[in-house]
């Protein structure tokens, strides 16, 4: 009679040990079987010669589609060009978005928080280039690292919202497109050992960020001679 109970012993510790296992591995699909098939082998559910097992729905969330950023960048580039204001904007693809990248003497004068009126024609082509396309637009301020750290914070926080403010008081594009921050000297494009390196950190970025979902319908960006949004 003993040998029942040991028997009965070993085969739960058996059980127990296979579940640990199954957990350790954290796979879904695997402990999904293993406790099927332990089920049926129970008795709880009628065993079956195959299981089976639905996988786990994994949804991913991504930046915007590469190929589009693509297309709206050399619409963009086509566009300042026809513009001729390459030599105030600089146009780059960085972190997976369209970048509009504008040095602050373009839009400040030296030492200054409010947007220079000479530099509202400026302003006027980054909206009218950007009123077109699905993409909210995100305002950074960046600068040298030259002087207190925090002031820097400040100042590059109070350009970028002056930006902003500049364009939503004259519905040059809705407040509900924009955001302002800044970034002090956190985020250089160059090492600031110059002074032309740091009076190139010295910016305004005008960053284009995804409205919808990544894979949202973009009929009027697919038929670049047709359907161009300028």
């Amino acid at each position: 009679m003993w040998m029942v109970t040991f028997s009965d012993m070993v085969t739960l510790l058996l059980t127990f040990f296979v579940l640990l296992l199954s957990m350790a591995s954290m796979d879904k699909v695997k402990f999904s079987q293993a406790s099927d098939s332990l089920a049926g082998a129970f008795g709880v559910l009628a065993s079956s010669s195959s299981t089976t097992v639905t996988a786990p729905r994994i949804v991913t969330y991504a930046p915007v589609d590469d190929d589009l950023i693509s297309r709206v960048y050399r619409r963009l580039r086509s566009k300042i060009h026809e513009l001729k204001i390459e030599k105030d904007i600089t146009l780059v693809k960085d972190r997976g978005a369209v970048i509009l990248r504008v040095d602050d003497s373009v839009l400040f004068k030296s030492g200054q928080r409010v947007v220079s009126p000479e530099a509202y024609p400026i302003l006027r082509k980054v909206a009218e280039l950007v009123r077109p396309l699905p993409f909210n637009m995100k305002i950074e301020g960046h600068t040298d690292n030259q002087g207190d750290e925090m002031a820097n914070w400040d100042l590059s926080v109070t350009r970028a919202v002056s930006v902003l403010r500049y364009l939503a008081s004259n519905k040059l594009l809705p407040l509900s497109r924009l955001a302002a921050t800044g970034y002090g000297s956190q985020k250089p494009l160059f090492p600031n050992d110059s002074e032309a390196e740091r009076a190139l950190n010295r910016r305004v970025e005008f960053v284009l960020e995804s409205q919808g979902g990544p894979s949202d319908e973009l009929p009027y960006l697919i038929d670049a001679t047709e359907q161009a949004p300028f």
